[in-house]
């Protein structure tokens, strides 16, 4: 069973309205955490940065302004839906960051397909069991042993 899905995205860093330069960011998603998505940062001169949320707040920003907190996301124009911006807060710093729509749809489209949104708790809860039940095995082999 394929446990993750990954894509390369190339988004802009809006540094203001009259700068902006074009970075590739990771998109990532992981079974062993099924709420979750990664953003890794591939900023120029800097070591990558990645940013852990939930996968719903990806899937509900690209179509409405959302977030509290150190994340939000938002369509950059509510008409066309067309481009997403992404807000990343850190204390009184902020970095924003825009890319088509369609690749975010495209990759969330991956995740959904192997973890469907709203089954996460049955995957969490298997992983939990597998885990119990493996360390009970090797329990036993060791003691038998």
């Amino acid at each position: 069973m394929r446990e993750s899905v990954q894509a390369e995205v190339m988004m802009s860093f809006l540094v203001s309205e009259e700068l902006s330069f074009r970075i590739p960011v990771e998109l990532g998603y992981a079974t062993c955490d099924p709420y979750a998505v990664r953003l890794t940062f591939h900023l120029p001169g800097d070591a990558p940065v990645t940013w852990t949320f939930g996968r719903e707040l990806l899937i509900d920003g690209v179509g409405r302004p959302c977030g509290e907190g150190d994340v939000h996301i938002a369509p950059a124009d509510p008409e066309t839906l067309g481009e997403v911006l992404i807000r990343l807060q850190v204390g009184g710093d902020h970095a924003l960051f825009r890319t088509g729509a369609a690749p975010l749809v495209a990759f969330l489209d991956r995740t959904d397909r192997l973890v469907p949104l709203g089954q996460e708790r049955a995957l969490a809860d298997f992983d939990a069991h597998l885990d119990e039940a493996l360390d009970r095995i090797l329990a036993e082999e060791q003691s038998a042993g």
